[in-house]
């Protein structure tokens, strides 16, 4: 218990944290101690290299798309308050907590979720889902499993069966109602304790 309170010590904040993220103090040591793990340097944040020595990102066909997801635009670091907002995207949602209506969705709510996926595949951040946003990230995720014929037939069908609009894109509204079907919290959810 005592190593358990200096580390909650040294993380200012810890329970605003806490409260945004809904992790638990367990959840914040372990993370805080993860993230001191890829801070090699001892920098007090991360950069893009950092995560590239993750085994699993480096061999994920989208892993950069995933590293860039840790940086908001023109920043190459990261502090550990975004850190563990960002993996709060990936902690299962918690469904017996009541809702507030004067809180905000949380972090790790379906729309949330959504929200971080979409920005994964709206590679020009304009809001929109482009044929060729579309085409360069299911390249880099089927690499050489289908032809370049295969892949063009792929998006045009996704473009055509989620663009309601005829806009030849697909917006977050389009991207969200597509997936209304799909399990988004079973599919982007990590158990962060084991």
């Amino acid at each position: 218990m005592g190593s358990t309170n200096s580390t909650l010590i040294k993380i200012p904040n810890v329970e605003e944290l806490m409260q945004e993220t809904g992790f638990s103090t367990a959840h914040i040591i372990r993370l805080h101690d993860r993230f001191k793990e890829l801070d090699k340097e001892r920098r007090g944040y991360l950069c893009p290299r950092d995560f590239e020595a993750i085994k699993g990102l480096a061999i994920n066909p989208i892993g950069d798309r995933i590293i860039g997801a840790f940086f908001s635009p023109g920043r190459e670091t990261v502090d550990f308050y975004t850190f563990v907002r960002i993996l709060a995207h990936f902690r299962p949602a918690d469904n017996s907590r009541p809702k507030e209506s004067s809180s905000p969705e949380p972090i790790n709510s379906r729309t949330n979720k959504l929200k971080f996926v979409f920005q994964l595949y709206d590679l020009d951040k304009d809001g929109k889902i482009s044929r060729i946003d579309l085409l360069k990230v299911l390249r880099g995720m089927l690499e050489m499993q289908v032809t370049e014929e295969q892949l063009d037939s792929i998006v045009d069908r996704t473009i055509q069966e989620a663009d309601l609009d005829g806009d030849d894109a697909i917006s977050f509204e389009e991207f969200r109602k597509s997936l209304e079907k799909v399990n988004i919290d079973h599919k982007m959810s990590i158990r962060f304790l084991r």
